[in-house]
Parts: C-alpha cells; sequence; structure tokens
C-alpha cells in the first residue's frame, strides 16, 4: 500500500453539541458550509482521490454500462392514455437521456371500449395527427441538471402546467404552455415545491411552497394570464411535523389536501368548480388519525370513502360524508360512518380508487401488493345495513407467479376501464387494460397493451427464490419472527456455499421493495454473483406492524434483520461468508452505516448511496431541511432522552471504531435536499481514521445533482455500472466473467 495516493484530509474543527447532559465533539461540522471554497476544494479532491483508487474499475464500468445499454430499448414509448380528446404518450429516442411527451387526436368517446382502445404506437413512426408538445431533452440542454416536478393538463387539452428544476434541489418553477401554439407562456412562478394541479378548465394552477426546512406548507392559487405577485395563498400549515400534499378527486371536481407523516394526517377539500371557494376541514391532525379520503358520487349523494387505521393498523375502509365528518366536535369520539372493509390481521388494505363503474382496492397480504374490486353494488349493500366485506374476499386480479408486483396505474373516472402495472423480478414490465363488468357478466378478462421489450436476454435463465431468516424474537402472537429474503440467481447458480453475493436492503418509512425487473443487475447474475432482497423490518413488506417494529426506539431491529439475513445466506449455502457484499441508499444508507459498524468482518464491500449516516446530528437541528418531519419515523431526540441515547447507539458516524472495515464506497450529491453531502462528507473521514483494514474508504460526489443523482437515464446508467463495479471489483469478478 505505500505506492497508494494519500485521501484527503479534511482540517478539524472541534464544535461541541450537548443533549441530556452528554457532550460530542464534532471535528468535521465545518464540513457543512457548502458555500465555502475550502469545502467545495475538499470535494474535488475526494472525487479526484476516488477516481484514482478506482481507475482499475474503469473496464467493469464500460462493460456494466454497455450491457444495460444493448439490453435496454433505447427507442421505446409508453401506452398511450386517453385524457379528453386526446391520447397521451412518452417516447424515449436513442442517443437522447429524457422522455417526449406526445399526443395525438382520439375519436370521439361513445362510452365503449373502442373509445378506450390506444392506438398502436410503433418506435420510431409517426401516428397520425401526432404532436410533440413537450420534449425534455430541449429544455435539458439549457441546464447542467435538469428534472421535472411534475406536469398536468386542462380537460380540454389546450393548457400544460409544469414545474422544473435546473439545479437537483428541489427548488421548482412552475410555467405554463399554450398546447394550441406550443408557446411557453411568459408567466412563471418560482421556488414551487414539486408539481402543480390544475382546475378542470385550466383557468387556475394550485401548488405548494416550502418553508426553510424544505416542507411544504402553504398551499397558493395562480390565476392563468396573471401576474404571480398576485397568487392568493389559500392554506398554510404551521405544524413542523406535517408534510402537506395535493391532489384532484377521481372526477375532478375537488383538489384533496392531506397533510401527514408516518403516524397521522389531517385532511381537507376544495372545491375545484368556485374560484372563491377555500379548503374545508374535514378530520385534524388533533385527531391522531392516519388516513386517507376519496370523494364518491352513489345515488346522487356526494359521500366520502376513508382509509384509515382507527380499528387496526392494517387499515379499514368507512363510508360517511363531508357534512357528517364537520358536524362533529373535537371533543367528541370520531365517527367515520359505516364499515365498509373491515380491518383484517393479514391483510394491509393500502388505499383505494374511484370510478362511476367501481372500487378498485390496493392491498399487500405476504408482501404481494395486488387490486381487488369493490362492486358499486356492495358498497350500497354495506350503507343500507349488509355486513362489512372483508378485502380478503373481494374477486382480485390473478396471475401466475409467486413474486410479482401489480399496482393500479391509472382509473379515469369515466373510462369503460382501468389499467394496471404488472412485472416480477424476470418479468418485463406489463400493461394490462381491464373492463369494468357490465351487467350480468363475470370479472372481464385482462387485456395485454403492452410489454417492455428487452434486448437480447434469456429471462428464463434467472430465478427467484424466497427463504425466511429466523430470529431470535417473537412477534405478538408468540411465533417466530423470520426476515423474508429474496434471492435472485441465473439457473445456473446452486446454494453450494461458493457464490460471491450482494445483499441489499432499505427497511424505513413503511416502503416496500417490490419485485421488479432491474436490467443492470442481470450483469451481475451473469457473473455467477447472488443478488439478494433483505425484506427487514421497518419497511412495509408484511404490514403495518412490520414497519411499527422497525421505527424509533425498535430501529435497531432492522439493522440486526439485515446482519441475521445476511448469515442465513450463508448458512443455507447461497452466499461464500468470505464474499459478500451490500448495498442501500438514502436510509438505505442508514443501515449500511449501522451494518458497518456492527459486523464489519461479514462483508468485503459496502455501497452507501446519498447515505443518512449523521443522522442524530440531522434530527437534532429542526431548522434543517425535513428534520422536524422525521421525528415520527425516528423518534424526537430533543424531548426524549430515550430515542436520544437508541439512536446515537446506531448512529454511523457517531459509532465509527477501530475496526478492520471492507472497501465503503460513499456516493452523494451536492444539492441533496433530503440527506444533506456533508453526512456522508463527515462519516468518510472518520472511517479512514479508525480503519485498521487495508481495504480503501471512497467518496464520490456529483457536484450537479440531487437526490436521485445526475439527471438523465444514461447519467443513472453509469452511475449504477459505477456502484456495481465497485462491488464485483472487491468480490473478486471481473468484466469479461459473464455466463
Amino acid at each position: 500500500m505505500s505506492d497508494a495516493p494519500t485521501p484527503p484530509q479534511a482540517t478539524q474543527v472541534p464544535v461541541e453539541r450537548t443533549h441530556h447532559g452528554d457532550t460530542v465533539v464534532d471535528p468535521y461540522e465545518w464540513l457543512r458550509d457548502k458555500e465555502s471554497q475550502e469545502v467545495l476544494d475538499h470535494l474535488h479532491a475526494e472525487n479526484a482521490y476516488t477516481e484514482v483508487v478506482t481507475a482499475d474499475q474503469q473496464s467493469l464500468r464500460d462493460t456494466f454500462f454497455a450491457e444495460t445499454k444493448h439490453r435496454t430499448v433505447e427507442t421505446d414509448l409508453s401506452v398511450p392514455s386517453r385524457q379528453g380528446d386526446w391520447w397521451y404518450f412518452t417516447r424515449t429516442i436513442e442517443g437522447e437521456q429524457h422522455p417526449v411527451f406526445c399526443r395525438v387526436p382520439a375519436a370521439p368517446d361513445d362510452g365503449g371500449l373502442a373509445a378506450w382502445t390506444p392506438p398502436e404506437v410503433e418506435p420510431g413512426v409517426a401516428l397520425a395527427g401526432e404532436e410533440t408538445y413537450f420534449d425534455t431533452n430541449a429544455e435539458a440542454a439549457k441546464h447542467p441538471f435538469y428534472q421535472l416536478g411534475g406536469m398536468t393538463r386542462d380537460q380540454a387539452g389546450h393548457l400544460l402546467a409544469y414545474s422544473e428544476d435546473t439545479s437537483g434541489d428541489e427548488h421548482h418553477s412552475l410555467r405554463f404552455r399554450d398546447l394550441s401554439s406550443g408557446e411557453t407562456l411568459d408567466e412563471a412562478v418560482e421556488n414551487v415545491h414539486g408539481g402543480p394541479v390544475l382546475d378542470p378548465a385550466g383557468e387556475r394552477a394550485y401548488y405548494m411552497v416550502a418553508d426553510a426546512a424544505w416542507r411544504p406548507h402553504q398551499l397558493w392559487v395562480h390565476t392563468v394570464g396573471t401576474p404571480a405577485a398576485s397568487d392568493r395563498m389559500l392554506l398554510q400549515i404551521d405544524d413542523e411535523q406535517l408534510w402537506t400534499g395535493i391532489e384532484t378527486s377521481a372526477d375532478e371536481r375537488e383538489l384533496l389536501i392531506i397533510s401527514g407523516n408516518a403516524e397521522y394526517d389531517e385532511s381537507r377539500l376544495l372545491d375545484l368548480t368556485a374560484p372563491d371557494a377555500e379548503p374545508q376541514l374535514l378530520i385534524s391532525a388533533a385527531r391522531r388519525l392516519l388516513h386517507t379520503v376519496e370523494p364518491i358520487e352513489l345515488d346522487g349523494d356526494g359521500v366520502l370513502l376513508i382509509t384509515h387505521n382507527q380499528s387496526g393498523a392494517n387499515n379499514a375502509l368507512s363510508l360517511t360524508s363531508t357534512a357528517a365528518l364537520r358536524a362533529q366536535s373535537e371533543d367528541e369520539p370520531l365517527d367515520l360512518g359505516t364499515t365498509v372493509l373491515p380491518h383484517e390481521e393479514t391483510v394491509k388494505l393500502e388505499g383505494v380508487a374511484v370510478t362511476a363503474a367501481e372500487v378498485l382496492v390496493s392491498s399487500r397480504r405476504d408482501t404481494i401488493e395486488s387490486v381487488q374490486r369493490l362492486p358499486l353494488a356492495t358498497l350500497r349493500a354495506v350503507r343500507d345495513g349488509a355486513t362489512p366485506t372483508p378485502t380478503s374476499q373481494l374477486d382480485g386480479l390473478r396471475f401466475d407467479a409467486d413474486l410479482y408486483t401489480c399496482f393500479l396505474a391509472s382509473a379515469r373516472y369515466e373510462a369503460p376501464l382501468f389499467r394496471v402495472a404488472y412485472t416480477s423480478w424476470f418479468t418485463p414490465p406489463r400493461i394490462y387494460d381491464i373492463p369494468h363488468p357490465t351487467s350480468g357478466e363475470g370479472s372481464p378478462e385482462p387485456i395485454l397493451r403492452r410489454e417492455t421489450p428487452v434486448h437480447d436476454v434469456d429471462l428464463d435463465a434467472y430465478r427467484a427464490t424466497r427463504i425466511w431468516a429466523p430470529t431470535d424474537d417473537v412477534d405478538a402472537s408468540g411465533a417466530q419472527v423470520q426476515i423474508p429474503v429474496t434471492v435472485l440467481h441465473h439457473r445456473d447458480v446452486t446454494p453450494d456455499s461458493g457464490n460471491p453475493t450482494l445483499i441489499y436492503g432499505y427497511g424505513s418509512y413503511e416502503i416496500s421493495m417490490d419485485p421488479s425487473l432491474q436490467i443492470a443487475s442481470l450483469s451481475l447474475l451473469d457473473r455467477g454473483i447472488v443478488v439478494a432482497v433483505a425484506h427487514v423490518r421497518g419497511g412495509g413488506e408484511l404490514g403495518r406492524g412490520w414497519y411499527e417494529d422497525g421505527k424509533k426506539l425498535a430501529k435497531p431491529n432492522t439493522f440486526r434483520d439485515f446482519v441475521t439475513a445476511t448469515d442465513h445466506l450463508v448458512t443455507t449455502g447461497w452466499a461464500d461468508p468470505e464474499r459478500i457484499a451490500a448495498w442501500g441508499g438514502s436510509a438505505g444508507g442508514l443501515l449500511m452505516g449501522a451494518v458497518a459498524n456492527m459486523a464489519p468482518e461479514k462483508y468485503v464491500a459496502i455501497v452507501a448511496q446519498v447515505p443518512f449516516v449523521d443522522n442524530l446530528t440531522s434530527i437534532l437541528d429542526p431548522d434543517l431541511p425535513l428534520s422536524a418531519l422525521e421525528w415520527e419515523e425516528w423518534g424526537n431526540p430533543i424531548t426524549d432522552e430515550d430515542v436520544y441515547w437508541c439512536m446515537k447507539s446506531y448512529s454511523p458516524y457517531e459509532n465509527v471504531h477501530d475496526a478492520a472495515y471492507p472497501a465503503i464506497a460513499a456516493v452523494t450529491s451536492l444539492n441533496d435536499t433530503r440527506v444533506l453531502y456533508v453526512e456522508p462528507t463527515k462519516w468518510v473521514q472518520r472511517l479512514r481514521e479508525h480503519q485498521q483494514g487495508e481495504a480503501p474508504i471512497v467518496f464520490k460526489i456529483e457536484m450537479d445533482g440531487g437526490h436521485g443523482g445526475a439527471s438523465g437515464r444514461y447519467e443513472a446508467w453509469k452511475d449504477r455500472a459505477w456502484d456495481y463495479a465497485f462491488i464485483a471489483h472487491h468480490l473478486g469478478v471481473a468484466a469479461d466473467a459473464g455466463r
């Protein structure tokens, strides 16, 4: 190692932090000043060092990128979706980073299936009357970074409202385009959070504005054709633990406003047909109810479907009305009306979507997400006194695979069909249109509209296997807790204890790691690497309880589960104990940092992307972006001493110690507002101080990117190739070792 380059060493400037009688001295907190030239120089030096140290991985990177590029159909398209008198779809073009948004006129809507059968679109072949209404590549060419925050159109297809981020910091500009002329209007609204919502007539745009902590807290309305200075604020949410989002109701007559976090929500409705309407409170945050709201018209009456956790953690569905909710005093127990779908211990009710023909129910059972159908006749019967119907007894979509994902892609209120997306670990995404049942018929068969093509690969050559890693814990029923682990491998790979293995994990925010085809990972599988996904507690794969057992004071379960899953891969013969790598990002990056401290000897390499590794420092500062919102996930260490000591016990940055750490790559972006670049910057410095082995600790920072890295699909492929090359190199796998 004597010829190895010297890693950058940041100056140490001690800064004290004291909470609950505990004083911590942090020598690298000064690196938080991203305007400092000294900080920027240090970050550039880190990139230069990483480039030198990983130079011998370039062949792997080039190979992995080339294989992903070759297998991906670069000139591709989406299935057109109907809105009003137009079919809308996107094209991606070989050599271009971003999608091109197109549309073509639709035949008159007579309510039949024929009018809702999308036109056949071919790559590179324009349809009659096709228009390009937004070329993202042309917009992105003007900036080093470009990402759409969202776009929406009025019902008639005359106006487009969109928001764009040109730096990666998620500060968006709201702009408007006349779809008849193709001209972008002069008016704009700056510093918008996320995407806008247009009223059906395209006269008003509703948007959110964030506070200093980058929490969307104000709802504004902009009248198209007027200056932004005349915009009107409709709502301000002062509770620093609430994040506010907006969307239209299924019939587009109302704006749904949900202010919430991981544990409770506050809901409001705004009449989009009335220009001077004000938001109407339905259920306040004081109720501490986790819920969503869907307006529905039933026999001419406007009522509400409430998905909520009042009767159990896995949610139930109730039927009530706006008037009934607004008539209740905050001093009395909340009455949610009639139970339609009762709570079940084995099924997590995720939510519902309303159409004029039926209600579509999204649920999860045994880790699998799918869609069930709730007939309006059943809804009426329950309203009129019939026994509630469990979600598990509803008619659902059926697929042959054991491990798959099926979710609602779109459900236009007036359409005679709805659309779902289906995929599995080794099935490319499929789009199905499913007709609503008509009188006297059963459930119509799904209509396959498209399967995303994949070039030059035999997907039958791969296997997905589910194993369960036993823990020492028992659940509320007294049963042993077992961790689901998905094992992905080439069919020639068997559990013979000799396989290099990459294990991935996340385990936070009730986010599930659902099956989906990852083309880039095929390059690993082809080289005999086993890719395992550990569905650890803190995710949502096994219902709400699975999430709650991996948050706040129970957060250490997430880290122990990952190590348990690692050990089980060895015990079952899937993994060579001397060749295991780990990978995770954001909260999964926190997981990587925690297991690096807990069990560094079990891994030869770890990649931590945008890692939340100085989590205690961040959560202790409510002025930092999103910190106060995170208290519902991690607990509040400012006021709760138990939470403080729990977080300190696993904080990756604060628990680095003398150890032979594996090779570690921390990957981040300068303009990330969700996990600040300073966290991995500091972490890497401390890791190097305590590294007792010879494995390198490297740091790679995208200077023009955000939480998702650089913008554009080719840049994303290059980023993934970099990560996989680092992993494969340390697993001892060569670029030319493919099967």
